[in-house]
């Protein structure tokens, strides 16, 4: 068996064609679905970035017990199961988070990898012989402070180092993929894994690509959005949305080279291809932009995935609902594994899916869908909320953990998914690096609600249904139980736990 697993980042299925999508030619995702299974009801886990990528490595969820961080001593993730195996697997990304500290262990997991410089605010390039401040006047405002300044900077200076297509961080990703095809196509037992952080904002494409989406915006570069709201400016918002839509096209294009070289390589009939992301993105629906600070509507919540499996190659939709952390499971089960005794996922090459799954950012609601309707649990009060961090590995996306938050840590017994290990439990606090970007003090939404997605995909209309309430409410208590929630997970939801649930250690 080999496979070939692609990743985006920030893709919203609601703008590609197999998911009724018009606003952006996407041809090559057409075309990807007519060889592989499309999954109409697939949702996220944990959120955002690297907690999504910690789901889909280890098959279970991360988000009811740590915010962004690493992968931890006792994970399981699939690329060293496929390693013990006798499985090659190679990673080429651009995703410069995992050189931060909070994804520093994602990538040692593979067998090899490959790193592209340059998206967003790595740091990548410097050029004294540049004024910063001249520099920084062709782009608007709102990109040249406030939340985002930490990473202007290196974002602008990089930019100068990319003109054309070929410089792009994303294209060199794939060209590095399609090159390891070249060269080992004919081998057996590998995983390719071609991960580019595209289409994430800074929304930045070739200018080829951008024709189509001309909006005659005149004002200096408008690619990055504020996160909520903030992006009212006359002809912002259309701007905004047509460098997406452009970014979006290319990565199209990208798409279409390795749908080539599937082709050209007859790989198709000893290949599995599997095409997902990590979340979506609001691009100004619900009045709100991006992701983390607001309620996980569809756009952000509802992901693409396809799924070629070349053992029974077919085409056509899945309704059941799926998960982000059924990655894993069935990565093994391609190559005839089976799933560590951990993993919460199920094999998505086969029939068994699930009646209803939770998701949710660390601090945030705990949501839970069955595929007609989601429910979006708050905490009773965001600000004060009872909530502790579990690891081993005590470090934020950039920084690690303060002396100060560390000082209040103490040993938690092991939960049943960390092989007899016990972890630190660390109280979060209000000036925890990550508080104000993207956790509970980030959130601009609190209120619990219900929508009906089949008779209301737009979540338009809150429902007032006490009974299907209650009857999520009880199978998300039963879910958290499963992931062998904390006991002041459910106290913070205002919710019982279940008897049996993990002892405080207070």
């Amino acid at each position: 068996m080999k496979a070939v697993f692609l990743l985006f980042d920030s893709l919203n299925r609601h703008l590609l064609g197999p998911y009724g999508g018009t606003a952006v030619p996407t041809p090559n995702f057409d075309r990807l679905a007519a060889r592989s299974v499309v999954f109409d009801k697939h949702y996220v886990g944990s959120m955002p970035c690297m907690p999504a990528r910690r789901d889909m490595m280890t098959g279970r969820l991360s988000f009811l017990h740590r915010s962004w961080g690493p992968l931890e001593p006792f994970d399981n993730a699939f690329p060293e199961l496929l390693h013990d195996a006798g499985v090659h697997s190679h990673l080429v990304t651009d995703h410069y988070h995992y050189w931060e500290d909070g994804g520093a262990t994602y990538h040692n997991r593979y067998t090899t990898f490959e790193f592209v410089r340059g998206q967003e605010a790595d740091p990548w390039k410097v050029d004294k012989s540049k004024d910063l401040v001249e520099l920084s006047e062709k782009y608007h405002p709102k990109q040249r402070g406030g939340g985002i300044k930490h990473v202007f900077e290196p974002y602008i200076v990089n930019r100068e180092f990319i003109t054309e297509e070929e410089d792009f961080p994303s294209y060199k990703t794939f060209a590095h993929g399609l090159d390891f095809l070249a060269r080992n196509h004919a081998a057996d037992n590998w995983l390719l894994q071609i991960e580019t952080f595209d289409p994430h904002e800074p929304f930045h494409a070739p200018d080829s690509f951008k024709e189509a989406f001309r909006t005659g915006w005149n004002g200096p570069i408008r690619d990055w959005p504020t996160y909520g709201r903030g992006n009212d400016e006359p002809g912002e918002a259309d701007e905004l949305r047509a460098n997406y839509r452009a970014t979006l096209a290319h990565c199209d294009h990208l798409l279409g080279k390795l749908l080539d070289a599937f082709d050209e390589y007859d790989l198709w009939k000893d290949t599995a291809l599997i095409l997902t992301t990590d979340h979506g993105f609001l691009l100004g629906e619900h009045d709100l932009w991006a992701k983390n600070r607001m309620t996980m509507y569809q756009e952000i919540a509802n992901i693409p995935l396809f799924i070629h499996d070349p053992r029974a190659p077919r085409s056509g939709r899945i309704g059941d609902v799926t998960q982000s952390i059924d990655i894993a499971p069935t990565l093994l089960a391609l190559f005839g594994l089976p799933p560590a005794e951990e993993m919460k996922g199920r094999a998505l090459v086969g029939e068994t899916h699930h009646d209803a799954v939770i998701f949710g950012y660390f601090g945030g609601a705990v949501n839970i869908t069955d595929g007609v309707y989601t429910y979006h649990r708050y905490p009773e009060d965001i600000r004060t909320q009872e909530i502790y961090q579990y690891t081993l590995m005590p470090t934020h996306l950039k920084t690690r953990f303060t002396p100060e938050e560390l000082r209040e840590a103490r040993l938690h017994p092991p939960f049943d998914w960390t092989k007899d290990v016990p972890l630190l439990q660390i109280p979060v606090q209000s000036r925890s690096p990550f508080y104000m970007n993207y956790g509970p003090g980030s959130l601009i939404e609190s209120d619990t609600r219900l929508y009906d997605v089949v008779a209301d995909p737009r979540q338009v209309r809150t429902l007032d249904d006490p009974e299907t309430e209650a009857r999520l409410v009880a199978r998300l208590i039963e879910l958290m139980a499963e992931n062998d929630a904390p006991p002041e997970a459910y106290r913070r939801l205002g919710l019982m736990p279940p008897e049996g649930a993990q002892p405080s250690s207070e």
